[in-house]
């Protein structure tokens, strides 16, 4: 078998099972080491789980694919670095000393940290960037299924932040009372207000509404299951060996 060898940390989850199986059916790819302590033992995609870490390097791992919680992923970041390991990174959360720590760690090695792999969601967020210099007002809507336990999702807050740094003129809320708290949602980046739905039958979606005087533009994105994500997860383990340092963002993977 040949390609680049690739570790899964956090394989013993629905998402890193179904990273397991994607990154196994690409000839690409080989899939040589998967991670998750609640799985040891198990089968993924034919590789056995491990609990530590230290797998990786037994098994020659060159990019490893991390989709855990925050704190796990925060010593598995540094982990790699120190070990000299190209890492695609998943989860969300970090913080601004956290990627500033990041960035001075990866000279040897190479990470992409990403708030969404699905190849949608980045065109999304580049739309809605594009659009802003042109409306006065826009505001965020981001839906998600009912297990999801943050909010708001971090792609919306990115989005936003782009959003904000696209255009400085954004209109003042014109709202005087709130009859019920927090009915306006949260303010993001920008004054850019973001609203949360939670609902049992939805995967990931956002909307991005714009106005202006006499139109507006809504850019809506849908993720419906997990393979969503999988190519935009294949494209950066083939990609992160060659951009130097920390990456921000799938886009710049994508010449976007």
């Amino acid at each position: 078998m040949g390609g680049i060898k690739v570790g899964v940390v956090g394989a013993g989850g629905r998402m890193g099972r179904t990273i397991c199986e994607a990154v196994a059916g690409d000839a690409a790819l080989q899939l040589v080491a998967a991670i998750d302590p609640r799985a040891e033992g198990e089968d993924a995609s034919g590789v056995t789980v491990a609990a530590d870490l230290d797998a990786l390097i037994d098994a020659g791992t060159e990019v490893v694919i991390d989709f855990t919680i925050l704190d796990a992923a925060r010593e598995t970041v540094p982990w790699l670095a120190e070990h000299g390991l190209h890492g695609v990174i998943g989860t969300t959360g970090f913080n601004d000393d956290d990627l500033d720590s990041f960035r001075a760690a990866f000279t040897a090695s190479n990470c992409l940290i990403t708030s969404n792999f699905a190849v949608s969601a980045v065109l999304m967020m580049r739309f809605a960037e594009l659009a802003a210099p042109y409306f006065e007002t826009a505001e965020i809507v981001e839906l998600h299924h009912n297990g999801k336990a943050d909010a708001p999702s971090g792609t919306a807050v990115t989005t936003a932040r782009r959003m904000a740094a696209a255009s400085a003129e954004w209109a003042a809320d014109p709202t005087k009372h709130e009859i019920l708290p927090g009915a306006r949602g949260s303010v993001g980046p920008g004054g850019i207000h973001i609203h949360s739905v939670r609902l049992r039958g939805l995967q990931a979606h956002q909307e991005v509404i714009f106005g202006t005087n006499g139109q507006s533009l809504t850019i809506r994105q849908d993720s419906y299951d997990n393979s969503s994500y999988m190519p935009g997860i294949l494209l950066a383990c083939k990609r992160v060996g060659s951009v130097p340092g920390l990456t921000i963002g799938l886009e710049h993977y994508m010449d976007l």
